[in-house]
């Protein structure tokens, strides 16, 4: 990932992102209390708005936070932050925390203004060379909480599942709970067997994603039979594809999980097929209103 660009929003105000700041008793800084959501933006258009826009509510909803802004509100930010950052291809960062009291208390909840902190970054674009021949995974216990499809800014099981795979010089850490797949450290995961595209149902294990449902979409639109069922460590093992999709990554294959070959330890059709029509998906809805 590339540094972050210059100029954020915090609280009503864009600012330069290096001077930005928020209070010690923030109760995201003292106890994880809020939501975030990223989103893709492709030549200055953020790639479907309403969708993760709709996540961030759902994860407000379930820690009882009403979301601070209206949905023009938002618009007008995210407008605002990518043009100031120069448009074209970037992402936003978007992160609501119950905000600030004066003290530490678990509870109640307190009725204090919510701080509502936006960043930009440069678009992560995928390297020829993993093009080519996908990424390494490996698997490792899922370890997170018992909420997994609220997009918490409590992150550190994740971050150090993700640490998991940088020692082993590979590409994402694939997580399995009870003799199943759920997710990955940041990415959903899908397989593919027979040429079916197999994804783990949702549910409080997982992270309902965004590019997941863009993949189900695209899936159907191409031909490529897909459903949603329990996979078990033995299938995501013997799969012919394993592919993960995620806002920064769109869509990747595994080609190695655990230092096995994945079918043919290339990028398999599948892949191949949703990736085109991804990139495909992004020119025709580039000039649509968002």
């Amino acid at each position: 990932m590339g540094e972050p660009l210059p100029i954020c929003y915090l609280n009503g105000e864009f600012v330069a992102l290096r001077d930005a700041r928020i209070s010690p008793l923030d109760r995201g800084f003292l106890y994880a209390d809020g939501a975030y959501e990223v989103t893709p933006v492709y030549d200055g258009r953020p790639f479907r708005f309403a969708q993760h826009h709709a996540r961030l509510r759902r994860s407000l909803d379930a820690i009882r936070m009403n979301d601070p802004l209206s949905g023009d509100q938002w618009r007008a930010l995210y407008s605002e932050l990518i043009g100031r950052n120069g448009g074209g291809d970037q992402y936003i960062y978007v992160q609501v925390t119950r905000g600030a009291e004066f003290g530490r208390n678990h509870a109640p909840l307190p009725d204090v203004p919510r701080t509502v902190f936006a960043f930009a970054a440069p678009w992560p674009a995928l390297s020829p060379p993993v093009l080519r021949a996908g990424i390494a995974g490996i698997t490792a216990k899922d370890t997170r909480w018992a909420r997994c499809d609220i997009k918490s800014v409590s992150l550190l099981a994740n971050v150090l599942l993700r640490q998991l795979a940088v020692d082993a010089d590979a590409g994402e850490t694939i997580l399995l709970r009870d003799g199943e797949l759920t997710d990955a450290s940041a990415s959903s995961v899908h397989v593919v067997i027979d040429g079916e595209l197999r994804t783990p149902p949702n549910s409080a294990r997982l992270l309902p994603g965004t590019t997941r449902s863009v993949m189900e979409e695209l899936a159907a639109a191409t031909g490529v039979p897909h459903r949603s069922v329990r996979i078990t460590e033995a299938e995501l093992r013997s799969a012919d594809e394993i592919l993960l999709g995620a806002a920064t990554r769109e869509l990747q294959a595994i080609t190695t999980l655990d230092g096995t070959p994945v079918g043919t330890g290339t990028p398999g059709p599948v892949w191949r097929q949703l990736y085109d029509a991804y990139q495909d998906y992004k020119q025709r809805v580039a000039t649509t209103p968002w």
